[in-house]
């Protein structure tokens, strides 16, 4: 018997497969970068002083607050309905920073994947859905109607477990907010790559070894190579500026720093790694370095 997916997956894949939802994700996506150009608060969203993506750690505050109200509602009694309000109020507030790093990651996120660009939609409407089915079941307590918001609480609680399943398999199946560098082996004896004449002055190039890439570059006479697929969304180094000691990614705008592979600037979390390089015998060599 041929092996399939979970139905789960197989969910997720048919999602991925609806183009149509691109006509709505990419203006989406494209009105988002200009609202939250590269800067510090680009970096804040994005994670970059944390050391790893935010917008994770953010929705636990919302969703725990969300699902202790509906607890209430369940088998709290009448007792329990204003410490329920409170929870309903306090997830609305802790929503709107968790909503704004996931919309500044996934237009990150959209350019290089159709899958992540249309999965990420379905995920943020179905979110912004059980936000305001809660929003909903509190105005309708307040007037007095709990039977009526009890419902829409409970409601809310299904569609934000719809939209976590699909953020779920952003992180774990598409890999979103997860370094992209972590797989990759590099050569842990000196491996040569490029004949040093051809290496100029601040003009990175991108060599191969066994199939991974890794951007080599002259700069104030020294040899430096780092992981050329980006940390943050794999974006390649090797097409982008070098200057001030520094390599900023084309796609997004992070800056490593070329001697240790440290993010000057976000949107990155995670530090380019960086390997040792040299010239010997007329060739540029590379070799994993040391932890």
């Amino acid at each position: 018997m041929a092996d399939r997916k979970p139905r789960a997956s197989e969910l997720a894949d048919q999602i991925a497969e609806l183009e149509p939802l691109d006509s709505v994700a990419e203006p989406i996506a494209s009105t988002v970068r200009d609202l939250i150009p590269g800067g510090p608060v680009k970096d804040v969203l994005s994670g970059t002083w944390l050391g790893h993506a935010l917008h994770p750690v953010m929705q636990l505050a919302p969703l725990g607050t969300w699902m202790s109200a509906v607890v209430l509602d369940l088998i709290g009694g009448e007792d329990a309905e204003p410490a329920a309000e409170l929870l309903l109020g306090t997830g609305l507030l802790a929503s709107v920073p968790t909503f704004a790093s996931g919309w500044s990651d996934y237009a990150d996120s959209t350019v290089a994947s159709g899958r992540v660009r249309r999965i990420g939609i379905v995920h943020a409407a179905a979110n912004g859905t059980g936000a305001l089915l809660f929003a909903g079941s509190l105005m309708a307590r307040r007037k007095g109607s709990l039977g009526k918001g009890k419902l829409l609480a409970l409601a809310g609680m299904g569609a934000v477990s719809a939209g976590g399943w699909l953020g779920g398999h952003l992180s774990y199946a598409e890999g979103i907010g997860v370094d992209n560098t972590v797989f990759e082996d590099y050569p842990g004896d000196w491996t040569p790559v490029l004949p040093a004449s051809e290496l100029r002055e601040g003009e990175p190039r991108q060599v191969e070894v066994d199939g991974v890439p890794i951007m080599v570059v002259r700069d104030g006479g020294q040899v430096r190579a780092l992981a050329d697929r980006c940390s943050h969304r794999g974006g390649p180094l090797s097409n982008g500026e070098i200057s001030d000691g520094c390599v900023t990614c084309p796609w997004h705008g992070s800056v490593f720093r070329l001697e240790d592979g440290s993010v000057e600037r976000g949107p990155a979390a995670y530090p380019q790694p960086a390997l040792d390089a040299r010239e010997s015998g007329g060739q540029v060599e590379v070799r994993a370095r040391a932890a």
